[in-house]
């Protein structure tokens, strides 16, 4: 099921950013290739988006990057 949050960080020359999600507060990494398949080449701080969550090695990442939020 996707989460929503908000871009609290995000660095496009690297592409590593933390995004932090509305449900629980807690914060989501991206990481170089979280907006592959996206439209989107860069996000900016505050900008809401709706995000997969994938775990690796207990550390949870972004996947599926969409601007926006659902239902909408």
């Amino acid at each position: 099921m996707p989460s929503q949050g908000f871009v609290k960080t995000y660095d496009p020359t690297t592409g590593v950013g933390v995004i932090v999600r509305d449900d629980d507060h807690s914060e989501v990494f991206l990481r170089p290739g979280s907006l592959s398949g996206s439209i989107f080449r860069f996000l900016r701080q505050g900008q809401r988006i709706v995000f997969d969550v994938v775990e690796d090695d207990g550390v949870a990442f972004a996947a599926t990057v969409r601007v926006g939020q659902e239902g909408y």
